[in-house]
């Protein structure tokens, strides 16, 4: 990915913070027939090791599991992908100085680097899909539970995937929030994005802008 050094987020808190908000990676592969991939939700073991470690499952008639076990020293690649917005160059001060801006796009992404190992046990599986599931059924009244589906129905699941994990051996991440842009600049992004959009991706890029101003000492 290309990496300008003032985009750069090298904290490993906030990288997998992102990671934990948008845990639907887009785990990619390379095999005989060119690259394969597939949007997958990881849970994240941030204890273990120096990067993390991402698990999940994938369909046993998805084709995928049969290439990461075919390559298992071939390197995957998992995306994670914050929020992202449109920037016009009208909310630019340097607009009305010079007209010498061009519209662009803020976004915050995170790319993971490791090797996939396939595991097709069932006590695993178990507990994977009861972690993911009660991981994002937390913040419910009335969260739904693995158990309550009728023990027969979810067996005759775990028999239909297979187990992932990846042992994230680099990650990157990459916030391009308007920190090339000069303090007035970032300023008009952050009132534009609050003042001229009503929805929830403009306001959290707006808090980011800020965020990243500040650090930046303006």
């Amino acid at each position: 990915m290309y990496q300008p050094p003032h985009h750069a987020e090298t904290r490993k808190e906030i990288i997998h913070a992102l990671m934990r908000a948008h845990p639907l990676g887009l785990l990619i592969s390379n095999g005989a027939d060119g690259p394969t991939a597939n949007p997958i939700p990881f849970l994240l073991d941030a204890d273990h090791g120096a990067h993390g470690r991402l698990r999940g499952h994938l369909s046993k008639a998805n084709p995928q599991w049969r290439q990461l076990a075919e390559r298992p020293q071939e390197p995957v690649l998992v995306v994670f992908q914050g929020v992202d917005t449109y920037i016009t160059p009208s909310w630019y001060a340097t607009k009305q100085e010079t007209g010498k801006v061009v519209p662009t796009w803020n976004y915050a992404i995170v790319q993971a680097r490791g090797h996939a190992r396939i595991i097709d046990g069932r006590d695993w599986l178990a507990g994977q899909i009861n972690e993911l599931t009660g991981t994002h059924e937390a913040g419910r009244t009335d969260p739904w539970h693995v158990a309550d589906a009728p023990e027969p129905f979810i067996e005759a699941q775990i028999k239909g995937i297979i187990g992932i994990e990846i042992e994230i051996v680099s990650l990157i991440g990459k916030w391009k929030v308007s920190q090339n842009r000069p303090p007035a600049d970032r300023e008009g992004v952050v009132r534009g994005l609050n003042n001229e959009r009503d929805d929830a991706a403009s306001h959290e890029m707006a808090e980011i802008v800020h965020e990243y101003s500040e650090r930046a000492g303006r």
